[in-house]
């Protein structure tokens, strides 16, 4: 039974469905909106990785300079890719607003640092993605 990834054209959520071998399947339907209207997407190839190998791979060494905006966002990227996470155009906006920001300074106490609380993991959503 294959497990197919659709995206809604109405609410733009991502979702994986298995497909089963029943003859009358009802109607996929989105998760979020209820929407019928879907994209089929191409699933991701990925290979199983020791935790080693994926922190390796995400190590900020191998990214440049931690003080280089565009390394950073290589970096989160890259983050956001490991974990299995789209990270989509909000997280983008706001990685660059945020860089922009301490360029000009305006981060100086607030916007992190070595010492800046680590902000809590994505809760897992209920399809599995």
């Amino acid at each position: 039974m294959p497990i197919y990834e659709y995206r809604c054209v109405g609410c733009n959520r991502k979702f994986s469905h298995l497909h089963g071998m029943v003859a009358n399947e009802a109607p996929l339907q989105c998760p979020r909106c209820g929407g019928t209207e879907l994209k089929r997407l191409i699933s991701r190839v990925s290979r199983a990785r020791s935790e080693e190998e994926m922190f390796d791979a995400l190590d900020p060494a191998n990214f440049g300079d931690m003080e280089d905006a565009a390394d950073v966002r290589r970096w989160a990227r890259a983050l956001g890719k490991e974990m299995g996470e789209e990270l989509g155009e909000d997280f983008e906006e706001s990685l660059d607003e945020m860089i922009e920001a301490e360029e000009r300074g305006e981060l100086s106490d607030e916007g992190g640092g070595e010492d800046a609380p680590v902000p809590p993991a994505p809760a897992a959503s209920s399809d599995g993605l």
